[in-house]
């Protein structure tokens, strides 16, 4: 079996590398238009304030990392804080999450699918849903290996659509200064009123930054790097979304993005409509760009939902058939299945708002855990050591997590709490179970676990970067295979 020989330690370029890839993906297409119904301009503040509420939870999910170097994330750290009930909940809060994120790809891809055919009726549209889930299932039960490799070869169908819109739109802004700065007034036609709803859909864009927390013992100077790759790499990911986000405003009246479905293909249309040969080219290129990237990221979200589920099973706290490994392909083919077929089912009665939000509250559970087991890991595990940011950093995370909980509907939180309740039934059922201990052993193991960090290092922006600085430096894997 191959095993992973590191060749130096992860420097804080690896780290920020890895949380700039985890995060951006398909979300800046899905979300960039939520805020103007609520806010108008002015929701590219909520950009700035949504990034630094990432930065605080990511911060937390660090110090529980460096403390707890475990597999697992929220759930590995609330279990061995307040015992496996609580690790449970927080799994199972966490698992909702994803599952429901993965129900939101479907319904963007349609709408995005629809600016090509805006004609497509109830059942055309879920007649696209089922083959786009489909097609996800059955690639993710054939393996990951031959989904990885189409994922390296769509990286730059995915990013060159961004960087084309974000250059030709600062273009369109630098020749028309007094349009430009009409679509920005007025910067607050609504006041401040829906500034939280608005900041749970946005929010959802930062949702992937868990990969900062890799294990610490393969990182140089963990203590510093970590915190250092979080605050540097989600800075990165604001400023690009602010700069999407900035020319989406200023080449498109707010009032319009309000009703769009597809904001990035609506709007480079819009900006490249005097020529009609570039705004057919442009149109195609942001809206087909949408389209893999969209599908790329519910393939990435699907890998990892069910491997959260595989690591619930394997703990004995989900039904086995979630570790139920494929003779051939060896993937966790029940797990993929079961969460796709339901997940479909999602994305057809749900609308893309409601997802996004119900997953927010959910992420915002999982968060809350987090933030607080901080201060019970250190009581219990490491006692003598100083956490950069002292309580002020937990704190900070259980208020941000708060916050984003109270700024759901009424709807959405009971909904949430029904469903956090169906899982004790489950957690009755199965906590007596032993541990299926090989395959945790494999689950756990020192060489699975950076598989998985650098397998979601390839996703969208980072594999390019990652790239470059190797083609400029010379610089040769951080890591290789031998038998």
């Amino acid at each position: 079996m191959a095993k992973i020989d590191l060749r130096s330690e992860l420097t804080l370029f690896d780290v920020t590398n890895l949380v700039v890839g985890a995060i951006i993906g398909a979300d800046i297409y899905v979300a960039s238009s939520f805020g103007a119904g609520y806010l108008g301009p002015s929701s590219l503040l909520v950009w700035i304030v949504a990034g630094i509420m990432t930065v605080v939870i990511a911060l937390c999910l660090s110090q529980c990392a460096t403390m707890l170097p475990r597999v697992g994330g929220p759930y590995a750290y609330a279990k061995e804080a307040w015992g496996p009930f609580a690790g449970f909940i927080v799994g199972w809060s966490l698992w909702l999450a994803e599952w429901i994120s993965l129900a939101v790809f479907p319904v963007a891809f349609t709408q995005y699918l629809m600016f090509f055919y805006p004609d497509l009726e109830w059942m055309p549209q879920t007649i696209v849903k089922v083959l786009f889930v489909t097609f996800l299932v059955i690639s993710n039960i054939v393996g990951v290996r031959a989904a990885g490799k189409t994922n390296d070869i769509l990286t730059i169908v995915k990013l060159a659509p961004l960087v084309f819109f974000v250059a030709a739109g600062l273009i369109y802004m630098i020749l028309r200064p007094v349009e430009t700065m009409s679509n920005f007034l007025p910067f607050f036609p609504y006041g401040v009123s829906h500034f939280g709803e608005a900041l749970v859909l946005i929010f959802w864009a930062y949702a992937g930054f868990e990969i900062s927390t890799i294990p610490a013992d393969e990182i140089r100077e963990p203590s510093k790097t970590i915190p250092k790759a979080i605050v540097l790499g989600i800075s990165i990911v604001t400023v690009f979304y602010l700069t999407t986000n900035f020319v989406l405003f200023g080449v498109r009246p707010w009032t319009q993005l309000a009703s769009d479905t597809a904001p990035l293909a609506s709007a480079t249309t819009a900006m490249l409509s005097t020529n009609a040969t570039l705004m057919v080219i442009g149109a195609a290129v942001v809206g087909i760009g949408a389209l893999f990237s969209v599908a790329g990221s519910d393939e990435s979200g699907m890998i990892g939902t069910s491997r959260l589920a595989y690591a619930l099973a394997v703990d004995g706290l989900f039904p086995r058939i979630f570790a139920k490994n494929h003779p051939r392909f060896n993937t966790p083919y029940l797990a993929i299945l079961v969460q796709g077929v339901t997940a479909l089912a999602a994305s057809i009665m749900g609308n893309l708002s409601t997802l996004i939000a119900s997953s927010v509250f959910f992420m915002a559970v999982a968060y809350l855990a987090t933030s607080a087991s901080v201060f019970s890991l250190k009581k219990s595990l490491k006692p003598e050591s100083h956490l950069q940011g002292g309580p002020v950093v937990p704190s900070l995370g259980i208020i941000c997590s708060l916050f984003l909980i109270s700024q759901c509907t009424i709807v959405q939180i009971t909904t949430g709490l029904i469903l956090l309740v169906v899982g004790v039934p489950i957690y009755i059922k199965y906590s007596p179970k032993r541990e299926m201990t090989e395959l945790k052993e494999a689950l756990l193991s020192r060489d699975s676990m950076l598989r998985r960090a650098y397998r979601q290092e390839g996703r969208f922006l980072a594999h390019a970067l990652r790239h470059l600085r190797r083609r400029t430096t010379g610089e040769r894997e951080k890591w290789v295979k031998v038998d």
